[in-house]
């Protein structure tokens, strides 16, 4: 466990940093072509002959949004890490950190879509003839919402993305319209795991966090994914600590209280540790509103 813990948060590294992606499968939003007349279709430079059939997905994110649109009856495997929803869950699984060319090939699928590339598997596989998309970490809520519609023209349900990009976009408006206006900031630090790894404000959690009117502590050790130190976190006193550890490593607001000299941070004492959903802040799927709507309410409570 302690192995993929830290296999996924060097994934995260790389998707923010664009790192992962290989030139047979990756593109700019801007290169998705949208043919409402049906296949082909182009979706970030990959070319969707027909309407597939046989789906791999290796990446939890775009696995729930391919069963959000209506085409999970049509996704044969998932990665290891898509559990939602239970019946995706119940599909064969692959290591999607350590995948392999021959091994996905095999499952004889037309369209494979990942979330970051190890080993250039989408110019293995576009070698074979096998469309490949690669959707990077978008950087902002905006890029969740593309990817929603992209996903849905990629499937042959292009409707059914642009209804759930548009869907989520307003309950998600309809949630931030009503965060309160704060004198300054609030500041937290999100841990991911418990050796201080956290997030800045640039990455895409950090932009819905933002969007609640915080700001990260990690901003000032450069942003991105960094690894801070216990003294760090401590001397910037953050007005709120966000637990995305407590499955994988068992922290709580009662261990994080027993750690040395962090009793007296003020989120310790006005009991603003908070334990965040890993799947769900993970992930930039369909659940989003669900994401957004629990931190506007641990914040500002049930009033948002």
């Amino acid at each position: 466990m302690r192995g993929h813990r830290l296999h996924w948060l060097v994934a995260v590294v790389a998707l923010v940093s664009g790192c992962a992606g290989g030139p047979a499968a990756t593109g700019e939003p801007g290169s998705t072509a949208i043919d409402a007349a049906g296949f082909p279709v182009v979706v970030r430079g990959v070319v969707i002959p027909n309407r597939p059939e046989r789906i791999v997905s290796g990446s939890a994110t775009h696995t729930e949004i391919l069963f959000a649109v209506g085409a999970g009856p049509r996704v044969i495997a998932t990665d290891d890490y898509s559990d939602f929803p239970v019946e995706a869950a119940a599909l064969p699984h692959f290591d999607a950190f350590n995948p392999s060319v021959e091994g996905i090939a095999a499952l004889e699928p037309d369209l494979v879509v990942l979330a970051f590339d190890p080993g250039d598997v989408a110019a293995g596989l576009a070698a074979l003839g096998i469309p490949t998309i690669v959707f990077d970490a978008p950087v902002a809520l905006d890029g969740a919402y593309r990817q929603f519609e992209e996903v849905g023209l990629a499937a042959g349900v292009g409707a059914a993305g642009a209804e759930l990009a548009a869907a989520t976009r307003e309950e998600i408006a309809g949630l931030l319209v009503n965060v309160p206006e704060t004198v300054r900031p609030f500041t937290y630090y999100h841990e991911l795991d418990a050796t201080y790894f956290s997030i800045g404000s640039d990455t895409f959690l950090g932009s819905i966090y933002g969007a609640l009117g915080m700001v990260s502590i990690a901003d000032a050790a450069g942003g991105g994914y960094p690894q801070l130190s216990a003294e760090f976190i401590v001397s910037a006193n953050p007005d709120f600590i966000f637990l995305g550890d407590a499955a994988c490593c068992g922290q709580s607001p009662a261990t994080i209280a027993a750690r040395p000299g962090w009793s007296e941070l003020g989120a310790v004492q006005a009991g603003r540790v908070v334990i965040v959903d890993e799947a769900l802040s993970s992930r930039w799927g369909p659940r989003l509103v669900e994401l957004v709507r629990f931190l506007a309410e641990a914040v500002y409570g049930g009033g948002v």
